[in-house]
C-alpha cells in the first residue's frame, strides 16, 4: 500500500503499520488519520494478513493530536466540532483495532501520549523499548480524556493508577509502565521491532480464527456481568468448534505432530 504519512508493509502474514510523521513525533493530522483508517479497512478484508504490528517512525510512537493543525481548523471560518472530530477519527481507529478479529501488537518505540496512548491501549499486546514513555497529556492543555483512554487505561493498570495519571499528567517511563502492567515486555531500542515482528509471525501461524473469537469474548466481557460473559463464551465456543483450525489442532495433538493452522 502507498500512503504519504503511513508506511504499510506485509511479510509472512504480518502487516506492519508505521505512523510516519517523525518530524512531528508522529502526531496525527487529518490525513494520517484517514490513511490509518483506510489501512485498517484493508487489513480487515485481507485474509492473508493474520497479525498486525503498529509502531512509529523515528524516536516516537505517537504524540497524539497535532495541535498546530487542530488550532488551524478551530480558528478557520468553518470552525471545528471536537465531538465530530473524535467520532469520525480516533473513535473509529480505536474501535477498528478492538473489533478486527486479528491480533494487534503495539511496538512502542518512544513517546506515546494523548490519542497515541489511546491507540496503544487499544492494541491487544504492548511491547516497548526501554526508551518508551507514556503520558495521558490531556489535562496538560486543560482537556478531558478521549480516544478511549478513560475506558481502556483503567482496565489495564487499575482505576486509581489510571486516574492519577490522568489528573496529574504524570509521565511513566518504560520500566514504570512495565511494572504497572501497561506493557508486557521491554527491549533495547534496536531489538524492539525485530522481536515484535517475530512474535507477530508466531501469532500469524496460530489459530487466528480462535484469536478473533477470543477478542470478541474479551470485548464483550468488558461491559458484561458474569452471567452474560458465560453465555457469550458458550456462543463463541459453538463457532470455534466448527472451525478447520480446531479440527487441525485436535488431529495434530492425537497424531503427535505440529499443527498447521490456516485461520479458517
Amino acid at each position: 500500500m502507498s500512503y504519504s504519512k503511513l508506511l504499510f508493509d506485509t511479510d509472512s502474514g504480518v502487516a506492519t503499520l508505521t505512523l510516519n510523521r517523525p518530524d512531528k513525533a508522529n502526531a496525527f493530522d487529518d490525513e494520517m488519520t484517514r490513511e490509518l483508517l483506510d489501512a485498517l479497512k484493508q487489513i480487515e478484508r485481507d485474509e492473508t494478513i493474520r497479525a498486525i504490528v503498529l509502531t512509529g517512525a523515528g524516536k516516537n510512537f505517537c504524540a497524539g493530536q497535532d495541535l498546530a493543525t487542530f488550532l488551524e481548523r478551530q480558528n478557520s471560518p468553518e470552525g471545528l466540532s471536537v465531538r465530530e472530530h473524535l467520532l469520525n477519527g480516533y473513535n473509529k481507529v480505536v474501535t477498528k483495532i478492538r473489533t478486527i478479529e486479528k491480533p494487534f501488537i503495539a511496538a512502542v518505540n518512544g513517546a506515546a501520549a494523548g490519542a497515541g496512548l489511546g491507540i496503544c491501549c487499544a492494541c491487544d499486546i504492548r511491547y516497548a523499548s526501554e526508551s518508551a514513555k507514556f503520558r495521558m497529556a490531556f489535562i496538560g492543555i486543560g482537556l478531558a480524556p478521549d480516544s478511549g483512554t478513560s475506558f481502556l487505561l483503567p482496565r489495564l493498570i487499575g482505576f486509581g493508577r489510571a486516574l492519577e495519571m490522568a489528573i496529574t499528567n504524570e509521565l511513566l517511563d518504560a520500566h514504570e509502565a512495565h511494572a504497572a502492567g501497561l506493557v508486557t515486555k521491554l527491549f533495547a531500542p534496536e531489538e524492539l521491532l525485530p522481536a515484535t515482528i517475530a512474535f507477530a509471525k508466531q501469532l500469524a501461524n496460530a489459530p487466528t480464527r480462535g484469536i478473533g473469537l477470543t477478542k470478541r469474548a474479551f470485548n464483550r466481557a468488558l461491559v458484561s456481568d458474569l452471567e452474560g460473559a458465560l453465555d457469550y463464551e458458550a456462543y463463541a465456543q459453538n463457532i470455534a468448534i466448527e472451525t478447520q483450525d480446531h479440527r487441525e489442532g485436535v488431529n495434530a495433538f492425537l497424531e503427535k505432530r505440529a499443527p498447521g493452522y490456516t485461520g479458517k
